[in-house]
């Protein structure tokens, strides 16, 4: 370099808002949907005729089958806003894991999404007339794995690895980084176990989200003074 030239500054936590923003935008439609999809599909078997009569319920999860893409998309937003304001400063492993559990929870959320429109249209296959039920028990147990069991096992790697991102970099503040551990943990280990328990994972978002935009003039200060600088 020439003398009295400066480095440019690496690209690093431009866009918190945008983050903020994206994070509350998604967190809003996926707990909506998460609750909906609870109060419409049973979590322990009971009488297959009550349900097929039960309009309320179904009605509940076409609800939530319009809210889910709409969470899908804008999770997609947040993560990629989270990236951009890493910028420079990115882990290569830790951004790999965070890229794929990411993507990965999305194809769960799309995937559950086929999966309950399946359901749906088995369950109006068999209000007239009447049906065997098996078909209802599997999909309704189908239905809730993939909610309960196996995207919040993506959204649990999803929030370790950015909740250790952001504490690497000095970004979360130490009571955020205990959070974002506590919902990873939880959404690992006791999902399945305890109901509603992956309403965790949009709230954990919410949180981070509002969080995002109020402290951008922290994040501001913190790209101005880069490690080694």
């Amino acid at each position: 370099m020439q003398g009295g030239d400066a480095e440019p500054p690496a690209k690093a936590l431009r866009t918190p808002r945008a983050a903020g923003a994206a994070g509350i935008l998604a967190a809003l439609p996926l707990g909506g949907a998460m609750i909906l999809v609870r109060l419409a599909v049973p979590a322990r078997p009971l009488d297959a005729a009550a349900y097929l009569a039960d309009t309320t319920a179904h009605n509940a999860l076409r609800v939530a089958l319009i809210l889910l893409p709409f969470g899908g998309i804008f999770f997609l937003w947040f993560m990629g806003a989270i990236r951009d304001s890493i910028g420079a400063r990115e882990d290569r492993f830790f951004a790999t894991v965070f890229f794929g559990a990411g993507l990965l929870f999305v194809a769960m959320l799309f995937v559950f999404g086929a999966t309950a429109t399946a359901f749906l249209a088995t369950i109006d296959t068999m209000r007239t007339p009447p049906q065997p039920t098996d078909f209802w028990h599997y999909g309704r147990h189908l239905t809730l794995s993939l909610l309960t069991e196996y995207a919040p096992r993506m959204a649990a790697v999803f929030t370790l690895t950015t909740t250790t991102i952001g504490t690497r970099l000095g970004l979360l503040p130490r009571w955020l980084s205990w959070l974002g551990y506590l919902v990873g943990l939880v959404l690992l280990l006791v999902v399945s176990r305890v109901a509603w328990s992956e309403l965790a994972f949009p709230v954990w978002i919410l949180i981070v989200g509002c969080y995002l935009i109020v402290a951008r003039g922290r994040f501001r200060m913190i790209s101005g003074k880069m490690p080694g600088s």
